[in-house]
């Protein structure tokens, strides 16, 4: 708890000079246009009003400051959302938590996710199907304390970027994906269920990672090499019986080329 307030002077620090309000309404008109909304969980989201701080009566979002149009928040949780990761967030630029969770979201995570999101303390896209592999632009999202990206189709491993850059990361689930590969070591901390449900995944806290590949690397050789070995005994021992049998095979004949050397018949 004392890192995440830690966070949040620096964060109010570094917002102090920031403005909200065109970007942040722009923010949420994206949103709405963007994303499928067939529970009519988002119709409190009307845009006519021009009165600073309306947007902060809307389901689901929190502002810094109630008379001010500044995004603080947005908690669109178990909404039936559907489509794709909204890149309208981006105009929510002083938003520190998102939650996404408990819809029907699909498809990839934006590869410019840190520029899209460069103060987010939360970030909760859990329980939905969002696929492909974790981009490595989330190990620049440096203010990041909690991170939920269980129950989705997550591919690949988990980005090398994750483990020496999210140095305030407190809270992390990726369960029950497909997720592979070993575990980054500043991400071993975490316990074994954060992780549970990734087939492919090895290292602490799970079990050891398995080196089929330099084990087949190995035997593969090992074959190649008793061939080898075989081979060359045969051809020894075909050669000496020969040379021992029948030495007239070995004679050249004296009018040939140099360089050439036929049997003579």
């Amino acid at each position: 708890m004392m890192n995440l307030m830690i966070i949040w002077i620096l964060l109010l620090s570094g917002l102090s000079s920031c403005s909200g309000t065109a970007s942040d309404v722009l923010c949420l008109q994206s949103l709405k246009q963007s994303l499928g909304d067939p529970n009519g969980a988002l119709y409190s989201w009307e845009f006519s009003n021009d009165t600073e701080g309306y947007i902060c009566q809307f389901t689901g979002v929190a502002c810094w400051h109630p008379s001010e149009s500044r995004v603080l928040s947005l908690y669109l949780g178990n909404m039936g959302l559907e489509g794709l990761f909204p890149q309208g967030v981006q105009n929510c630029s002083s938003m520190v938590s998102l939650d996404l969770s408990s819809n029907s979201l699909s498809g990839p995570l934006p590869g410019d996710i840190a520029r899209q999101l460069p103060f987010i303390t939360s970030l909760n896209l859990s329980h939905n199907s969002f696929s492909g592999e974790i981009p490595s632009g989330v190990g620049n999202l440096s203010y990041l304390y909690q991170l939920s990206l269980e129950h989705n189709r997550f591919t690949g491993r988990l980005p090398e970027t994750m483990d020496d850059r999210l140095s305030r990361l407190a809270l992390l689930n990726v369960a029950d994906n497909s997720l592979s590969g070993p575990i980054p070591g500043s991400l071993q901390k975490f316990s074994a269920e954060d992780f549970a449900g990734n087939d492919g995944l090895c290292g602490a806290p799970l079990g050891k990672c398995k080196r089929q590949f330099h084990v087949r690397i190995h035997l593969r050789l090992r074959r190649v090499n008793d061939a080898s070995s075989v081979g060359g005994a045969v051809g020894f021992v075909v050669g000496f019986v020969v040379a021992f049998y029948f030495p007239q095979w070995f004679l050249f004949c004296g009018s040939l080329r140099r360089y050439i050397f036929p049997v003579c018949a």
